[in-house]
């Protein structure tokens, strides 16, 4: 099979055209993948801010695709399911995370396109636990981004607790999903972006922001909580001072740059800072069943598997809008 092969940090994937493809474990099922998302945390990989990926490696995680082949063990999905892959891909169901229902802080996990082959290829393979049925109101390519944008996006809406009025730092392709669940739930969404960025403002504002500015100015009105999904340390701060007395910041990516200090007298009148690690399985479940229901759109950018450096070129520079998706011949 075709496959993009991660290396190095700081050196562009390879393309191997005679990767062996995968065969299933007893707990596992093969998968002929139809499109992989392009994820920021891919890019976090590939420049070396991830520090321990498996070498060599095929990224990607967030991957549709129809299972060809099933293990031994494998009792809830059948060949010929239509099946989507997330970030989470294997937790070990034992320690006191797994046994609590917190399975995404799981102390063994693992994690597809970083210690498991992902999705940067024509086949992989993928614990049965870990696959989610994908609605038929979704073709595959802008199903892609609902595996990791999706769901961390619908995961920090959660976080953020009962908003009505929700900030969003970074305007890429979790926020443009998570403003269309936030609609949805009657919140009103207030779009950050890169200062300058008004090609960015007018995208959230078609989405449905009530207001759309730089991440250098404060909105009009005092937020109830906050989301930022751009890995910049120096937004929680500006989050702080936006957030009205006993809101939520919440903190999307799997990885952030230095948060500076900043005066207790903006984290005062109880203000809470959290993060949000990965994802559970119940979220997988709530999600698509509300993103069916709304219905999800999403906006891609389609590549040629074999165009996944362009992709994530593209990506580290902001020049599209929403989501990357790489397609492998058929």
């Amino acid at each position: 099979m075709h496959a993009m092969i991660f290396d190095h940090a700081h050196t562009p994937l390879r393309l191997d055209s005679n990767m062996p493809v995968p065969q299933p474990g007893p707990d596992q099922v093969l998968i002929k993948i139809h499109a992989c998302g392009v994820c920021r945390t891919d890019l976090h990989i590939v420049d070396g801010e991830l520090t321990d990926p498996a070498i060599p490696l095929v990224p990607g995680h967030e991957i549709v695709g129809t299972v060809t082949q099933t293990g031994t063990n494998v009792k809830a999905i059948k060949v010929g399911d239509r099946i989507g892959v997330p970030w989470l891909g294997w937790t070990c169901g034992k320690c006191v995370y797994c046994k609590s229902g917190r399975e995404n802080l799981c102390e063994h996990a693992r994690f597809t396109g970083y210690q498991i082959n992902g999705g940067y290829a024509d086949y992989t393979v993928a614990d049965e636990r870990y696959c989610f049925p994908i609605p038929d109101v979704f073709a595959d390519v802008e199903a892609a981004p609902l595996l990791c944008a999706g769901l961390i996006g619908y995961r920090a809406l959660r976080m953020a607790g009962d908003a009505a009025r929700i900030g969003f730092y970074g305007f890429g392709a979790a926020a443009h999903i998570a403003i269309q669940v936030a609609r949805y739930l009657d919140q009103q969404v207030y779009a950050f972006t890169r200062p300058g960025d008004l090609v960015g403002q007018d995208f959230a504002r078609q989405l449905g922001a009530v207001w759309a500015g730089g991440s250098d100015v404060n909105p009009p009105d005092p937020l109830d909580a906050a989301v930022i999904f751009a890995p910049v340390g120096a937004l929680v701060p500006a989050a702080l001072r936006a957030t009205a007395r006993g809101g939520t910041v919440v903190c999307a990516g799997i990885h952030m740059s230095d948060i500076p200090s900043f005066p207790y007298d903006i984290l005062w009148e109880e203000r809470v800072v959290r993060s949000v690690a990965n994802l559970t399985r119940q979220d997988g479940e709530e999600f698509f069943e509300i993103a069916a229901k709304i219905p999800v759109r999403t906006t891609t950018t389609s590549f040629p598997l074999a165009s996944a450096n362009e992709a994530l070129r593209q990506l580290r520079e902001g020049e599209f809008e929403g989501a990357a998706v790489l397609v492998p011949e058929k």
